[in-house]
């Protein structure tokens, strides 16, 4: 058996490139673009919005909520209600396996005078939500029936949440976005550090 030295390889100078490339949505811009376009009053149109499965959990919990959501070729649009418009939808939403948009809409739901049941999948369904829940109990939001910390969960949203300073125990963009969220609907200023 014989062996052969490996070939080197080298790199030179090559020209510049040049041409466009199109970079698919962020999903975390993306649920949050639906979450405030449906905060909003009127119609918000979205340019890149990445179309995943968790992305698409979000725009119909956002539609249920009272906030049409149609996409028109590249473009989606959320006919927002504003600040405290969300209406109480009339079944489950489902967010699949979402636990960014499930976390955040929580934060929607807390500052609105609505109940709603907040399912998932088998997987979603085993994933925690007690960090996200404590801050938003403290302002007013309320889980109906058992005290657990998972989905399915009923919420109950309050018109008159409690502003808080609340200081994450980890760092959490989604405890942060759904406290900051909820903080939109309270009187006074609501900080997380």
């Amino acid at each position: 058996m014989s062996h052969t030295s490996p070939t080197p390889l080298s790199a030179g100078k090559a020209k510049a490139l040049s041409g466009r490339i199109r970079v698919p949505g962020d999903k975390s811009i993306s649920h949050r673009a639906l979450m405030f376009g449906a905060l909003a009053t009127g119609r918000t149109s979205i340019t890149g919005l990445l179309e995943g499965e968790d992305i698409l959990c979000t725009a119909r919990a956002i539609d249920a909520l009272g906030c049409p959501v149609r996409r028109t070729g590249a473009t989606w649009e959320v006919l927002g209600r504003g600040v405290g418009g969300l209406a109480e939808p009339t079944g489950d939403i489902d967010f699949g396996n979402s636990g960014t948009g499930v976390r955040l809409i929580m934060g929607l739901i807390a500052g609105h005078d609505i109940t709603v049941r907040l399912v998932g999948d088998a997987s979603l369904s085993r994933r925690p939500m007690g960090r996200v829940l404590k801050p938003l109990r403290a302002m007013g939001l309320e889980v109906k029936g058992d005290s657990k910390d998972t989905l399915p969960l009923t919420l109950r949203g309050s018109a008159d949440l409690i502003p808080i300073e609340y200081r994450l125990p980890v760092a959490s963009a989604q405890i942060k976005s759904a406290v900051l969220l909820a903080g939109l609907h309270a009187a006074g200023a609501t900080t997380v550090i």
